[in-house]
């Protein structure tokens, strides 16, 4: 098995937590910094979801978007004011990640 299919194979059972995950009541229309949480976890799911259904490969502009929404999750982590958002939010940094990773280990 190649390392990244085992990537893949590693991540599903993260997207599943996630998605059997609601999205945190408090974090409904919130803003942190100018970040919209809906719209970032829209975003970042929906770029988690394509590398998934694309056997491990993004396309470029997915790519630019997924490192722009690490940046962002990074950013309002610490702001988010209760556990539940707190932990859906690093659950889906750390898919995020495991997207981009993946992605550097194959340039």
């Amino acid at each position: 098995m190649s390392r990244l299919s085992e990537q893949v194979r590693n991540a599903v059972p993260l997207w599943h937590e996630h998605l059997q995950a609601p999205f945190p009541a408090g974090l409904r229309g919130a803003e942190f910094g100018g970040t919209d949480l809906v719209l970032l976890d829209a975003d970042t799911a929906g770029c988690v979801l394509a590398w998934l259904n694309n056997g491990g490969t993004l396309d470029p502009e997915r790519t630019r978007v997924l490192r722009s929404r690490i940046e962002d999750l990074g950013r309002v982590i610490p702001e988010v004011p209760d556990s539940a958002g707190i932990q859906y939010c690093r659950r889906l940094r750390r898919l995020a990640l495991l997207v981009l990773a993946s992605l550097s280990g194959a340039d």
